[in-house]
């Protein structure tokens, strides 16, 4: 067997011999309480002394997707409306190219358009025209430029 590292941690064969005779031994366990049992068999700690939950539940994970071990299937699925959000809606708007030097176009003005009128256009614009498309933006910076003679 080719060696198997996650996160520093080398994953022998016995390893996973036992994660698979854990996973027998409680089938009706969610993969959870898996991960926390296997965390307390293997007395995997971070330095402030918590329990390597998480770590566990991506290693198991791995393990899986790789054909290492079988999970038992997830009975559980958080809500997450981000995970699911709409997408904007498209906006018609006057698309008549713009001919001439940049220079006649005069200054360009930048202004804030998060949580103004103009933020669903933006976002419309973003996802039509975007490579790649509209995506949540993170923190308060939201912009689009305007020219006084367009």
């Amino acid at each position: 067997m080719a060696e198997l590292k996650y996160r520093g941690r080398v994953i022998t064969e016995a390893d996973l011999l036992s994660i698979r005779e854990m996973i027998a031994a409680h089938p009706e366990a969610s993969r959870r309480t898996l991960s926390k049992k296997l965390c307390e068999a293997w007395q995997w700690r971070q330095a402030n002394g918590a329990s390597c939950d998480m770590i566990c539940r991506g290693l198991l994970l791995m393990l899986e997707r790789g054909g290492k071990i079988t999970l038992p299937p997830v009975n559980y699925v958080r809500h997450n409306p981000l995970a699911r959000r709409a997408r904007p809606v498209p906006l018609l708007i006057d698309s008549t190219p713009v001919e001439g030097e940049l220079r006649e176009l005069g200054p360009l003005e930048f202004q804030l358009v998060r949580r103004t009128g103009e933020e669903p256009l933006f976002n419309s614009l973003l996802e039509q025209h975007h490579y790649l498309r509209y995506e949540q933006p993170v923190g308060n910076v939201t912009f689009c430029y305007t020219s006084s003679t367009l």
